[in-house]
């Protein structure tokens, strides 16, 4: 056989293992696996702002302000057009239903929000503070999602309160602190309990470029 004939399919096969490979790299998936992270796509038609009032904000005690600024991963740049998601459960540690709900509302109920940052970075939800689950199981949270334009979606560390006494010391050693620890010590202003929680993009997250 031909010398040139035989270099030419092993030339083939040596480019295309090496597409592949790239392409195996480039998807990898950032942050690992996600369950539900998708919720963050259902805002439907709704223009999103960089502040956002979660349904029940006006009903429920004690009223919640959460703030801050979203930097790039650098930590000092305010990042631009990030999607932050969160929900969390009622006042009796369910995630409430109304039963009409479709898609990933039925698992988190309708006590939910989405903002995005402006140019500033920076991003308030108002809502309620959560109570934990009703057996006690879990502490107080409300969970967190992250999509940047250019990257897919992931979650970070949920909002736990540091003076719930179910915070116990083998949750805070288990926390990642993925975009920063999500521990937080609200504090009363302007009469409303206000957590104040600057994210990192990519800050302990996984396969994050």
């Amino acid at each position: 056989m031909d010398l040139k004939i035989r270099v030419i399919p092993f030339l083939l096969l040596t480019i295309i293992s090496t597409l592949t490979s790239c392409q195996a790299q480039s998807s990898k998936k950032i942050g690992g696996a996600c369950e539900g992270c998708e919720a963050i796509y259902e805002y439907e038609n709704k223009i999103l702002s960089p502040i956002d009032t979660l349904p029940e904000f006006q009903q429920n005690e004690p009223k919640l302000k959460i703030t801050g600024t979203v930097f790039k991963k650098d930590g000092i740049t305010p990042a631009e057009n990030v999607i932050i998601y969160i929900y969390h459960t009622n006042r009796q540690g369910i995630y409430e239903t109304k039963g009409n709900e479709t898609g990933w509302a039925k698992r988190h109920g309708f006590i939910r929000g989405w903002v995005k940052t402006g140019k500033d970075g920076q991003y308030t939800f108002y809502t309620f503070k959560p109570a934990p689950y009703s057996d006690s199981s879990e502490p107080a949270h409300i969970h967190i999602t992250i999509k940047e334009s250019d990257k897919n979606e992931y979650y970070l560390d949920e909002y736990l309160f540091d003076d719930d006494p179910l915070v116990t010391q083998s949750i805070r050693n288990r926390s990642k602190n993925r975009g920063g620890s999500g521990i937080v010590n609200p504090q009363v202003e302007n009469n409303i309990l206000t957590i104040k929680r600057n994210i990192i993009l990519g800050k302990n997250i996984p396969n994050y470029e």
